[in-house]
């Protein structure tokens, strides 16, 4: 036995555990606390390179919707399932004048391997140095691995969060996404 092995079952394990326990994710907009600490503050500042080795920065998504969206580990199997979703939805994200941006901490490397695999038409971000998650303080320790949590902050088109989803159900959160901003943009 490999000795990484264990750690990487452990790992879609906790993959795996994720999205049977978002399955029964509450109604994002009902709120919690964890939500609000977010709410009405800006989104932090950040430089992060995607699939194809382009760099992204906050500023260039000024007047535009903003989903940043945290997942665990390219290639397992809730994370699969929630690309899929946001893949499937990003022309309808694209005419509400939004763009959707993923987030883990694996590198470069792996993402464009992810993101050939799955034909994803939108960046998934590379935080191999856990930059950007530990701004949000979302990064999980699991054994000697660290992984970001499952967790995605809406930014409005001023760079403010309006909306931090702590529980995620990755069958359905980004048609939640997607009506949220849908709903935002009324008010």
């Amino acid at each position: 036995m490999h000795i990484f092995q264990p750690v990487f079952l452990s790992l879609v394990a906790v993959c795996t555990t994720v999205v049977n326990i978002s399955t029964h994710a509450k109604n994002p907009l009902l709120g919690t606390a964890e939500q609000k600490q977010w709410v009405g503050k800006p989104a932090p500042a950040f430089k992060l390179q995607d699939q194809n080795g382009k760099w992204h920065e906050l500023s260039q998504y000024k007047g535009k919707w903003l989903v940043l969206y945290f997942y665990p580990k390219d290639d397992s199997p809730g994370c699969t399932q929630e690309a899929n979703q946001f893949k499937t939805l990003y022309p309808q994200f694209l005419k509400n004048n939004a763009v959707v941006l993923g987030v883990s901490l694996d590198d470069v490397a792996s993402h464009q391997k992810f993101s050939e695999k799955l034909g994803l038409n939108f960046p998934i971000l590379a935080d191999s140095n856990h930059q950007l998650a530990n701004q949000f303080g979302i990064v999980r320790n699991i054994g000697i691995i660290k992984i970001a949590k499952r967790e995605t902050f809406l930014v409005d088109p001023n760079g403010m969060i309006v909306y931090h989803y702590s529980s995620v159900n990755t069958q359905t959160h980004a048609k939640q996404v997607l009506a949220d901003i849908q709903k935002f943009s009324k008010k």
